[in-house]
Parts: structure tokens; sequence; C-alpha cells
């Protein structure tokens, strides 16, 4: 078992090694498999990224983000500046159809609301926002109301994620009532288990995916 000391150290040279992250400055406290992030950074982007990097370090079972966004003087904006750039950046994604997703700013934060028939709609829809400049944050509310007809089938899914190479060995339970899907198991990171989320998303009339997968890494 690696000691807190040992995964603080591997969090943060994971960190400092995207360059992305090269000009941050961010805070790593390890305890029992639990990472704590702090400090700011100066867009949206690289918050979700430090978060996204501490999460797949191996070892890491929780991260707690108290990271701030801190914009720089020069790329301050308006809150009615920002709205627009979100609305020119819904019109150049073909998947996000128009007038589906509302979109409210207040004070940098961004509420995404609305409906999409796919989850990677509701993804690309985040995506889409989080690399504007001048987003602190954003509170991703769109509901998923699919239009397919089609029973889940819940065999799909589960030679999905038995297939999956990133998974692996992984035993995971899959469970289907109506249009929502429950996943529960032990996986060895986050990154195994949003991948297995992703896989159970993909299946047709999928509305709602419960990811109970328990990150346990044996070190």
């Amino acid at each position: 078992m690696k000691t807190n000391e040992e995964l603080q150290r591997r969090v943060i040279k994971a960190i400092n090694s995207k360059p992305l992250l090269s000009d941050t400055e961010i805070g790593v406290l390890a305890l029992n498999g639990i990472i704590t992030l702090t400090g700011s950074v100066h867009s949206y982007a690289k918050k979700e990224q430090v978060e996204a990097t501490a999460k797949n370090v191996r070892g890491v079972k929780v991260v707690i983000e108290k990271i701030d966004v801190v914009l720089k003087d020069k790329i301050q904006k308006t809150d009615n500046e920002l709205a627009m750039d979100i609305v020119n950046a819904f019109r150049w994604h073909w998947d996000i159809p128009n007038d589906s997703v509302q979109v409210k700013v207040e004070s940098g934060w961004v509420t995404l609301s609305g409906s999409l028939e796919w989850n990677y709609q509701k993804e690309e829809a985040k995506k889409a926002v989080s690399v504007l400049i001048g987003v602190k944050g954003i509170i991703n509310n769109i509901m998923i109301v699919s239009l397919s007809k089609d029973r889940i089938k819940k065999k799909d899914i589960e030679d999905a994620i038995q297939s999956n190479k990133i998974i692996g060995n992984a035993i995971i339970t899959v469970e289907v009532l109506n249009n929502a899907v429950t996943l529960k198991g032990t996986v060895e990171s986050w990154f195994q288990k949003n991948e297995a989320g992703r896989l159970a998303w993909k299946a047709p009339g999928v509305l709602v995916v419960k990811n109970d997968l328990h990150v346990d890494i044996q070190q």
C-alpha cells in the first residue's frame, strides 16, 4: 500500500506533466486514497484537466476538488458576452439541436438546461462551453429524453463491458429497470468506472445511468 506522501507525489507529478497545467499551482493533500485539490487556475478547462488527471493516478479512490477559476483581467467577460459566445459555439456543433438547450449565465457560472435525446449530446454541450474563455463553472442540468422505443438489452451492455480492454477483468453487475441502468461492482480506477458508464449510456433507450461502481485500488 502506498503511503500518503507517495500518493501525493504521484498526483503532483501527473499534474505537472500536463503541458496545459504547466503554469498552475495546485495544492495536493492525500489521505487514505482521498485526494483534495486546492488552488486556482485561469480557465475552467484547466480545472477540469487537473481533476481528471488526479482521478487517473493509480491509488486515488476519491477526489475532492476545491479549485477556483480566477480569470485574468484581460480575459474577463460580461455575462452577456459569454452567453453570446456559448450560442455561437453551439452553432458549430451539428450534434447539438437548435433550441434544445437553454443557457443561463451568472457571474461567469453557466447553467445548461433543456432536453436532448442522447447522453453524448449532453456531454458535447458541456464540452463546447468548458473551453470558452470566461467560464468559471458549469452546472449541466440537461435532461435525456430518448425518442427510442427500443427495450434496453441488458446482455448487450454486459457484453460490451466484458469485452472492453480498459475495464479488464473487473466484475460488474448490470441492473435494468425500465429505462434506467445501474452498475454495481468494483473497479481499479476512475478511468475504468467512467468507461463502464460510457458503455452503458450507449445502449438504445437508456435515460438514466446510476454508476455505483466502487473504486478499490490494490497498490
